[in-house]
């Protein structure tokens, strides 16, 4: 059987095409269908390490890591053929079928889609072999007239697989009805007829007041407003392409714990800090000034796609003095991948992967990045940690991944002068003897359930509730019919 291809387009970027298609997985889904997502290329810096077709790992953008977890089914690499993770303004890291492509990230933009379409093709081809139905997502915005004929994520896979389309616009921002009635007119004609409804996301109040508007909408293109759904903070998923906002977020509760995550500019996998976001008794704050910091009781450092380029950032706001004040205080500060690499000694870089630097110096580490990087599903069992903020993990096994292209080993000339970090994890985690700087390359420490309930004696909601959630939410508010109409004949 080949599957149905349902796409969800966006009006623009934040529309809530992620989310919503997420939904639209749990939701059919549960109707008993096999669904599976696919975006054919994202541009993120929020990764997941899923399964290849030969038995190896690689990386997926993490929205379709979701997705595919949603739709009950294991996230393998076909679900996001082509991934983009941006290395500066005009640079990205290509990533297909996984793996690194040096050849393609050496491309001009513009030459990439025809080389990369026949791959992508034959993961979505694969994909509806599988399935009853795939739920697709766009980029951006299908009616970008300056790229549509390069086009292999918006409008090539609805060609393809002659698929069904929704698009959705987000009405808190305003002129939500002159964005649906835009884009459906720059569409390209050969797939405008593959619009068969629009969805106006994040709407406050009285959805009665739009009258007469959706039906105005739909006397000048012909398709119906099939939903409006209602605003949701809190949705419980993470944000994708790296968005989040500027407010401080508590999971509700007296505050006990506050933690500031620094948000350099090419932040990676912030997705992992979605637990914190919804656990009882924290706050979370974004930090991107020493004053964000006051009143931490933990300063995260995150993942990085450009660590040597974040760490001058760091710097240039002033950011270094607070972490180290911090520390000195002895405050806990916590750096993954990239952070760990910067709480050492230096980043070394003999083949031009990321740029040399000194580092923070609060652990006695250095870095040397490798042309290979090391993408990996990792579990291990902290060994025990020195008395401090993080003593708590010591005999908790976790389970995680890897994204990385540096190697970090102990400092040689601060072992020859006694200084030495407690090695916690073997060769993933390293505890300053004072017990309050952990640094670990493991990723997904706030998604393990035992890691977070030793840590914060919290408990994150389960993916299952966030998704059941979503799905509640099409049922509610999708015109009576109308999903079942999109995947049927």
């Amino acid at each position: 059987m080949t599957a149905r291809g349902l796409m969800v387009w966006g009006a623009s970027s934040g529309a809530g095409k992620s989310w919503l298609a997420t939904a639209l997985c749990r939701w059919y889904a549960r109707q008993g269908l096999r669904v599976a997502p696919f975006k054919a290329q994202n541009m993120s810096n929020n990764a997941r390490v899923v399964a290849t077709p030969d038995g190896a790992e690689g990386e997926i953008g993490a929205a379709q890591y979701f997705q595919a977890l949603a739709a009950g089914v294991e996230p393998d690499v076909r679900m996001n053929p082509l991934l983009l993770k941006p290395e500066a303004d005009t640079r990205s890291q290509v990533v297909l079928l996984g793996r690194v492509d040096a050849g393609l990230t050496a491309l001009p933009w513009r030459q990439r889609s025809a080389r990369v379409w026949p791959v992508v093709r034959q993961a979505l081809d694969e994909l509806r072999a599988q399935h009853d139905l795939i739920v697709m997502e766009g980029a951006g915005s299908p009616a970008e007239i300056n790229l549509q004929d390069t086009d292999i994520v918006n409008l090539a896979p609805v060609r393809h697989a002659q698929a069904r389309a929704l698009l959705v616009a987000d009405i808190d921002r305003g002129g939500a009805f002159a964005h649906l009635y835009g884009t459906w007119a720059l569409l390209p004609p050969d797939v405008r007829g593959a619009l068969r409804g629009f969805v106006l996301n994040k709407f406050r109040g009285d959805a009665a007041l739009l009258e007469p508007a959706p039906q105005r909408l739909q006397q000048l293109t012909g398709v119906p407003t099939l939903a409006t759904l209602p605003l949701r903070w809190g949705h419980g998923l993470p944000e994708e392409d790296g968005v989040f906002d500027d407010r401080a977020t508590r999971g509700g509760g007296p505050v006990r714990t506050t933690v500031a995550v620094v948000a350099y500019p090419r932040i990676s996998n912030l997705d992992e800090f979605q637990p914190l976001k919804n656990a009882a008794g924290v706050r979370l704050v974004w930090a991107r000034t020493p004053a964000d910091c006051v009143g931490a009781d933990w300063i995260i450092l995150p993942g990085s796609k450009a660590t040597a380029a974040d760490l001058a950032w760091l710097r240039a706001q002033g950011l270094d003095a607070a972490i180290a004040a911090h520390a000195a205080r002895g405050g806990a500060v916590l750096g993954i991948c990239g952070g760990l690499q910067m709480l050492g000694e230096a980043l070394v870089d003999p083949h031009g992967v990321d740029g040399n630097a000194p580092g923070l110096g609060l652990l006695p580490l250095v870095t040397v990045f490798e042309r290979d990087k090391t993408v990996r599903r990792s579990a291990a069992t902290f060994a025990a940690l020195p008395p401090g903020p993080w003593a708590a993990l010591g005999g908790v096994r976790v389970r995680g991944y890897e994204i990385h292209h540096g190697r970090t080993v102990p400092h040689p000339a601060l072992v020859a002068r006694g200084e030495v970090a407690h090695e916690v994890l073997p060769g993933l985690a390293w505890c300053h003897p004072a017990g309050h700087v952990l640094g670990l390359y493991l990723h997904g420490l706030f998604e393990d359930e035992a890691a977070l309930r030793a840590l914060l004696g919290a408990r994150a909601r389960p993916l299952a509730d966030v998704f059941d959630g979503l799905a509640d939410l099409m049922e509610a508010h999708f015109a009576p019919g109308a999903l079942e109409a999109l995947a049927g004949p």
